[in-house]
């Protein structure tokens, strides 16, 4: 991931971050029309959990410059979601349900860079997460 990459992930999430409730509600909502089977994962609040969603975002992208300190989140994350359930597959979902949310509410400031920066990173995330959770 170039330093581009990073500037155009960290200055689109910021956007993204404003309106983090708003955000998180269109994730869940394409993410359930795209993949009801993962609804019964979620046992708790939605709200909630979208809070969670984006805090956790902004950890991360807080944190791509320290290669480390993200793989040390991601593996957490990925462990903590097996014990949710979470499969392999449900990942595309994720991602497809991500880049949507990000073409939905960037509109024109979604670019074709901005789109190759995030499903880069999208693809890195869900490799350390379902690598750490086969591991454990």
């Amino acid at each position: 991931m170039t330093e581009n990459d990073i500037a155009l992930i960290r200055e689109t999430f910021a956007h993204l971050h404003r309106r983090k409730t708003e955000t998180a509600r269109i994730f869940y909502d394409r993410l359930f029309e795209i993949a009801p089977e993962v609804r019964p994962l979620f046992k708790g609040d939605i709200k909630a959990q979208g809070a969670k969603l984006m805090e956790t975002l902004l950890v991360a992208i807080a944190t791509l410059n320290d290669r480390d300190g993200l793989t040390i989140l991601l593996e957490k994350l990925g462990r903590g979601h097996r014990d949710y359930h979470v499969e392999p597959r449900h990942y595309d979902h994720v991602g497809a349900a991500l880049i949507w949310t990000l073409r939905t509410s960037l509109a024109d400031g979604f670019t074709p860079a901005v789109e190759r920066a995030w499903t880069s990173l999208y693809a890195d995330i869900a490799a350390t997460m379902i690598g750490a959770a086969k591991a454990a």
